[in-house]
């Protein structure tokens, strides 16, 4: 196997023409025959007993040349491709040459572009930095104490708003029931607003075991069209009411949902666990702002492939997180009414920064000299095994070190861009932290700077 030419034929584009020699394709031929012969049933002979001769006068010289040219090409390829010492980006597009003498294959690839960057050291960005606040942690705390509530059964009053009483019912519109409108020991939060307006203030008042009528109109943009704007009655009977009791956010509470004795030092550890993420939002904002830098300052000119191969990563990343919802991804299109062509085209924008940025950081590495200890890779081997709770041989399988080393290659050079940034503090408000969120919520269609590292992709 040896590379014959390695030609530049176009910007980023290798043509590569191989050898395997005749005696290597010799064998690969042989040991096509004996994966086949038996299954090959020639006149005469019993199954698996013609000879390779007879069978290639029969058929053909080249009949096991396609099973042959199977076996050689992928080392082949590989072979060619480190001695012609380019890095591929692409699928190769293969051609058989010539067979005469051994096998001569043709193989067009793209590579990966020379890229140049400059001015990534002194990059200017703010980090915004958002003070958690008194309704934060009453809203979170409160979490907490509904998650500790307790149901408690009602029987010595009639059913208040904030209840949670358990009805029969069964709707009628023009005096015909309809379908969807009955229901039995159907439980309704008194006040939540979930049924037709004017039903919950309507079984307010009424006491177990109450049977009554509840009149309502339907809203004029109610989803079923044959009910939109019509008045109707519905036949109700109370079967219980309950309540949710909350537990008195005091000492005891603190004990029991934290290491903390008092409610005041739980609620101060709120607020910093609170503040905690507050500072690493803005850490995650300056990453992003700097990374936007890298990709505007990057000079490259990228080969269509690499933009593809980063979709299919992203479609494929984004079908394992809806499998492990219980959802497959054509379910998941046909809910939202999308092609996967349109969920390729969103993913796009997220997919070119991420190649972009990828490129970026590698020159900087490269730059800047920077390189990842032996002692580094299995300290990330060590983090890989713990991530997927699996065997250290299993990780090493399917993750390469070379694989890894690039990852953190990658990260000390987003490191290094960091450390060398200004990066300014501001303070903001509630209402900035609200967009910020927004902004940055982990959909298909939004473009993201966080590079995610190879290894995990693999191990996942």
């Amino acid at each position: 196997m040896s590379l014959v030419k390695a030609e530049k034929t176009d910007k980023n584009l290798y043509t590569l023409e191989f050898s395997v020699d005749k005696e290597a394709f010799e064998a690969a031929i042989e040991n096509a025959y004996r994966r086949r012969v038996k299954k090959i049933n020639i006149p005469g002979f019993r199954p698996g007993r013609a000879s390779r001769s007879i069978i290639e006068k029969i058929y053909g010289k080249t009949y096991f040349y396609d099973d042959a040219i199977n076996e050689v090409l992928p080392d082949a390829y590989e072979a060619a491709v480190g001695e012609a010492g380019i890095e591929v980006v692409s699928r190769p597009e293969i051609e058989v040459l010539s067979t005469d003498d051994g096998v001569l294959f043709s193989a067009k690839v793209y590579v990966k572009p020379e890229v140049s960057i400059e001015e990534y050291k002194g990059i200017e960005v703010e980090r915004h930095v958002h003070k958690a606040t008194d309704e934060e942690v009453d809203a979170e705390i409160s979490i907490i104490q509904r998650r500790n509530s307790r149901e408690i059964s009602i029987t010595d009053r009639p059913a208040e708003s904030g209840d949670t009483v358990y009805i029969d019912f069964e709707g009628f519109c023009d005096g015909t029931a309809f379908e969807g409108g009955k229901a039995e020991n159907r439980p309704l939060t008194l006040g939540s607003n979930t049924f037709i307006p004017g039903f919950e203030d309507q079984v307010i008042g009424h006491s177990i075991g109450d049977e009554f009528e509840v009149n309502v109109t339907f809203p004029e943009d109610y989803h079923t069209k044959e009910l939109a704007g019509k008045p109707a009655v519905f036949k109700c009977k109370l079967r219980s009411i309950t309540k949710t009791e909350l537990p008195a956010l005091d000492d005891e509470f603190a004990k029991d949902v934290s290491e903390f004795d008092t409610f005041a030092e739980y609620r101060n550890d709120v607020m910093a666990k609170i503040q905690k993420r507050h500072e690493a939002e803005a850490d995650r904002g300056v990453d992003n702002a700097l990374s936007e830098a890298l990709i505007n300052k990057l000079v490259a000119d990228i080969p269509e492939p690499m933009f593809e191969a980063e979709v299919d990563g992203s479609v494929r990343d984004y079908e394992n997180r809806l499998r492990m919802q219980g959802l497959s991804l054509d379910l998941y299109l046909k809910y939202t009414g999308q092609t996967l062509e349109d969920m390729r085209s969103k993913l796009r924008p997220s997919a070119e920064a991420q190649v972009k940025l990828r490129l970026a950081l590698e020159k900087i590495a490269e730059l800047e000299g920077l390189d990842v200890s032996e002692n580094e890779i299995n300290a990330e081997y060590e983090r890989l095994q713990k991530t997927y709770d699996t065997e250290p041989e299993k990780i090493r399988e399917l993750v390469s070190a070379e694989v890894v080393k690039k990852d953190l290659m990658l990260q000390k050079a987003m490191k290094f861009v960091r450390d060398n940034a200004i990066i300014r503090e501001t303070e903001c408000h509630c209402d900035d932290k609200d967009e910020t969120e927004t902004q940055n919520e982990n959909t298909p269609e939004e473009t993201q700077y966080e590079t995610k590292p190879e290894s995990e992709e693999k191990s996942e």
